[in-house]
């Protein structure tokens, strides 16, 4: 069921395609007017037709007849048929060369739009951005188009995390500003999504959110837009408000959602529910102010993904909210504690009857009188004996070439680390042509002011430098051989970052990433790297191995602040 609830293909979803698709033609407000092929048609055809056309989908054609256990490419096992729609079937199979999960579309090849769903898979593989979900194989076989795509068990449907209510604005937060700078980023490379409804965006186990069907899904379903900008900019939008309200923008239902009271228009989200956030109820209206929306404040709409990525990104962090810890329970004492080990309740103590008797004294007797005397002799001997060796201790003379014993009190403590002065600093590439890493802004790492940062090149595709290198980082001269003790960083962003050190005694800083010794690692926006013992040595390396997400939706570097203590 977890797989069948995170990863069903979103092509399938039939609850709410108008606000989007058909709603935006008679609406007339995102330019989206969907590919139809007009034939000529006996009269009394016309009304199967047009409902066959709701949506914008093609007339219905079969599809492919399969069955669970049918292999494609002698690889990929289908299981569960989760689709028929339209002329294609979806399905969750198995790759039995790599046995994984994944998700695979089903047209026949002589489709009409079968032509479209290859060009647009192979096209998004070739995005290769982690941040949406990816077509793995998109292949023509046996009179069949199949596309293959990832299946992500752990991810959770959008749709699914409304149902149990609206979002917390730091994730509703963290949603808007995800699928914009991932959506900025594909249409930079010319690709739109065109169907991106709650159903296409997945929320893995670590919080980040992933889009899936892009290109694909419209192509499926023959949808296509004058200004593709526009459309993908307000479904974004409509994901905003629905997660600041539970409610879709619009007066139909859809996804599982109620919409809007009719006749009262597009509402901003802080009207329709109390206690929403200010800031992110505008950046959702200036979405969607497409549809004739007016934004608060008059901001100007943003139009395209990338003014909204922009517009999120000024406006101030929503902070995630604090934890909330239980109360302690009351201290209980258990029955143990009480005395009643082995029963319910405290039992009442018996009365005596009789009075306990006294035993005698136990030196009364004469033996006992002499043993006590013999006793008492024997301490006044060993008294005087003590005595008598202490004060010969402290009237001896003491040698002259003894050393005094200087003993370190309890209250004494070892010094604090200090902060070392960095001589200079430079950055460290080996791994490119030139070397060379932006070394114009190197000093801004360690001027002591964390407004200005010493920032990596931009990567495209992947966090780590976009799979052509290993990292980048600076090198740190202390000026001569100073014992470490750590090397705290900050960075404008999580990234993940080493702690690596030259040989004691060199004499100049090493030209390759071997010549430094690995002493700590962390990931972190403030990170304290500390070596297991401090290390004496003059070259210090702050060595980035993964990079966080630029505000243009690659992946960019930023050191604010080095400290180096010793």
């Amino acid at each position: 069921m977890a797989e069948r609830s995170t990863a069903a293909v979103d092509v399938a979803d039939n609850s709410g395609d108008d606000p989007l698709t058909a709603q935006a033609d008679t609406a007339a407000t995102d330019g989206v007017a969907e590919e139809r092929k007009t034939a000529e048609e006996p009269a009394g055809t016309l009304e199967q037709k047009a409902v066959e056309r709701k949506n914008g989908e093609q007339p219905s054609i079969t599809a492919p007849e399969l069955h669970s256990g049918h292999k494609l490419a002698r690889r990929y096992r289908l299981e569960e048929c989760v689709t028929r729609l339209d002329g294609f079937s979806s399905w969750r199979a198995v790759d039995e060369k790599l046995r994984r999960a994944v998700g695979v579309h089903l047209l026949p090849a002589d489709h009409p739009r079968a032509r479209s769903v290859l060009a647009a898979a192979r096209s998004a593989a070739l995005l290769g951005d982690p941040r949406f979900v990816q077509v793995l194989d998109a292949v023509e076989e046996n009179d069949l188009v199949y596309v293959v795509h990832e299946w992500l068990p752990d991810a959770t449907e959008l749709t699914a995390l409304l149902a149990d209510g609206q979002l917390e604005a730091h994730d509703a937060y963290q949603l808007v500003a995800q699928v914009s700078q991932a959506m900025a980023a594909a249409h930079r490379e010319g690709l739109a999504h065109l169907r991106l409804t709650p159903s296409a965006v997945l929320r893995s186990s670590t919080g980040q959110y992933r889009i899936r069907g892009l290109a694909v899904n419209a192509a499926l379903r023959g949808i296509t837009a004058d200004r593709p900008q526009r459309t993908d900019t307000e479904a974004i939008g409509a994901l905003l408000y629905a997660a600041l309200t539970q409610r879709w923008p619009y007066e139909s239902d859809a996804y599982g959602l109620s919409g809007l009271p009719k006749g009262v228009g597009l509402l901003p989200p802080d009207q329709v529910r109390a206690g929403v956030h200010r800031g992110l109820s505008e950046i959702a209206m200036r979405a969607l102010a497409n549809d004739g929306a007016t934004a608060s404040r008059q901001e100007p709409p943003c139009t395209t993904p990338d003014e909204l990525a922009k517009a999120v990104a000024a406006m101030p962090r929503v902070k995630p909210p604090e934890p909330v810890f239980p109360t302690p329970a009351e201290y209980q004492r258990t029955t143990y504690q009480q005395g009643t080990y082995g029963h319910g309740r405290p039992q009442p103590r018996p009365m005596a009857t009789q009075p306990i008797p006294q035993p005698p004294a136990p030196l009364e007797s004469r033996a006992g009188k002499a043993l006590k005397w013999t006793v008492g002799a024997l301490l006044i001997a060993a008294l005087g004996l003590g005595s008598w060796q202490i004060a010969d201790q402290l009237l001896a003379p003491k040698p002259k070439d003894e050393t005094p014993v200087v003993q370190q009190t309890a209250d004494e403590k070892p010094e604090p680390p200090k902060p070392l002065t960095i001589a200079s600093a430079q950055d460290f590439d080996p791994f490119s042509d030139d070397g060379r890493e932006n070394p114009a802004d190197v000093p801004k790492a360690y001027d002591g002011d964390p407004a200005t940062y010493w920032q990596t090149m931009e990567y495209r595709g992947f966090s780590k430098f976009g799979n052509l290198k290993e990292g980048v980082g600076l090198v740190l001269d202390l000026g001569k051989e100073q014992e470490v003790a750590s090397v705290d960083v900050s960075f404008l962003g999580r990234t993940s970052v080493e702690l690596r050190t030259a040989a004691s005694g060199a004499s100049s800083a090493p030209i390759s990433l071997d010549g430094f010794t690995t002493q700590a690692k962390d990931t972190g926006s403030q990170v304290a790297l500390k070596p297991t013992k401090p290390v004496t040595t003059r070259y210090v390396l702050v060595w980035l191995t993964d990079l966080p997400t630029s505000e243009t939706g690659h992946y960019r570097g930023k050191v604010a602040e080095i400290k180096v203590m010793g």
